[in-house]
């Protein structure tokens, strides 16, 4: 990997974690658990411009780094599962070509939601936290028309390193 292109990941990492840190400086929105994602911002414009295996890079490595800054082992796997099945989810729809910004981060806040409610259930031994899941769609797809918008702008506008 050359100067240029760690150089990028590095900036782009950055970015994701001042963001995570801003994020969390942020009242709480009324609701338990519901954020505005500010992260995947940076996920998202990775992903369109450094693919999928630099986006999994870069929101893994944020994962990691906000655990080890501001996280508990408990967060560290709601964090995990909910980046993990977002990107996933977020690759497939990108992949298709059918799905904007906005529809790929819309997807990637819902299936955040999801896997941080699934660890949940798992963790807690119960099913039960599943009446949650509309509230965390709803909170979502808010939040991932938001941060679609401003990754698609960021696209638009920032030139590509070639």
């Amino acid at each position: 990997m050359g100067a240029s292109k760690v150089a990028r990941y590095g900036l782009i990492t950055a970015l994701a974690l001042v963001l995570s840190y801003v994020e969390s400086l942020l009242p709480p929105l009324g609701v338990p658990g519901v954020k505005l994602g500010l992260p995947n911002i940076a996920i998202v414009f990775a992903l369109y411009r450094l693919g999928i295996k630099g986006a999994c890079v870069i929101s893994m490595v944020r994962v990691f780094l906000v655990f080890l800054l501001f996280g508990n082992g408990a967060g560290l796997a709601y964090s995990i599962a909910g980046a993990a099945l977002s990107l996933a989810l977020m690759t497939l729809l990108k992949k298709t070509g059918k799905f904007s910004s906005v529809g790929v981060s819309v997807a990637g806040g819902v299936a955040h939601n999801g896997g941080q409610i699934l660890v949940a259930m798992a963790l807690l031994e119960t099913s039960r936290l599943a009446w949650y899941l509309p509230v965390l769609w709803v909170s979502g797809t808010v939040a991932g028309v938001l941060i679609g918008v401003v990754s698609g702008v960021l696209v638009e506008r920032v030139p590509e390193q070639k």
